[in-house]
């Protein structure tokens, strides 16, 4: 008797087979790789999305999604693990706009609440301004590798590795360019950690 396909046990324990075992339906192939990637998945969402339920959500949508779509992994064009974390990672930033446009909507709606009260137009465009000038000082304070990256990244929502290719730069480099500029940043706006 033949074991059905999505019953089927993967020998080879690598990220590639478990990936190609869970495409076919092989559902202890999943079970391995769940248990292999969720914690990984996690901390990558959670640095992205911060808050720990919408991590922990989001983390979830992830294995479903890389259940879904497992068959559109190709281990001739990447590994496992990069297409894993690409998935992870986009899910996070598009968790982050999710709920930066539920916050959108609900200014929209508190603007509307608003608007029969007095506002100071001239101040608000004067406090931007100023905002607009800090962040302009901050960015040229920077190195010509970290502001390109920087803006790419958080300007662009180019992911790491598009940041690479980007800018010619190795996947290193650019990690940790940005890392020390985002620190140079903070430190020269005066945010607190």
């Amino acid at each position: 008797m033949t074991t059905p396909p999505h019953l089927r046990v993967v020998d080879d324990d690598s990220d590639e087979a478990l990936l190609v075992g869970t495409a076919s339906g092989d559902q202890e192939a999943f079970a391995r790789l769940y248990d292999r990637f969720a914690p990984r998945v996690f901390g990558l969402v959670r640095k992205v999305v911060r808050d720990p339920g919408l991590s922990q959500d989001t983390m979830q949508e992830v294995m479903t999604e890389l259940w879904r779509t497992s068959p559109r992994f190709d281990p001739n064009k990447g590994n496992a693990v990069s297409w894993i974390l690409t998935l992870a990672h986009r899910r996070a930033v598009d968790a982050v706009r999710r709920e930066q446009s539920a916050r959108d909507r609900a200014d929209v709606v508190g603007r509307r609440e608003d608007a029969a009260r007095p506002f100071d137009d001239v101040s608000e465009a004067v406090t931007m301004a100023d905002e607009h000038s800090q962040i302009r000082r901050a960015l040229d304070a920077l190195t010509d590798l970290q502001r390109q990256a920087i803006e790419l990244a958080y300007f662009e929502g180019m992911t790491y590795r598009e940041v690479a290719e980007n800018l010619g730069v190795p996947l290193g480099t650019i990690k940790t360019r940005m890392r020390d500029g985002m620190i140079r940043l903070r430190d020269t706006m005066g945010v607190a950690t």
